[in-house]
């Protein structure tokens, strides 16, 4: 069952590489929304798939790439928003 994720991601998680690496695991996962960075510093992820992409995905977001220090992930459920890939928005 497909499922729609709002995700924040708040520390050091700009300038990383974070945007970059998010997009090569949504890719890995297949799951499709988008990713951007927020002028208050954090980044902000809609994600799109089944119960375990989005649970692995979300555990990969707790940890970001190599030189982010991720100091909280929240998300929440909201209604389908059907993407067609994952992509990064500037």
């Amino acid at each position: 069952m497909l499922k729609h994720y709002n995700i924040t991601v708040t520390g050091k998680v700009q300038g990383v590489w974070y945007r970059k690496n998010t997009l090569e695991k949504a890719k890995e996962l297949h799951i499709t929304g988008h990713v951007k960075n927020l002028s208050n510093g954090n980044v902000y992820i809609e994600a799109e798939g089944n119960h375990d992409q989005l649970t692995s995905f979300i555990a990969w977001c707790t940890l970001g790439p190599e030189f982010a220090k991720v100091d909280n992930v929240s998300f929440e459920e909201r209604d389908i928003r059907p993407f067609k890939c994952f992509e990064i928005i500037y």
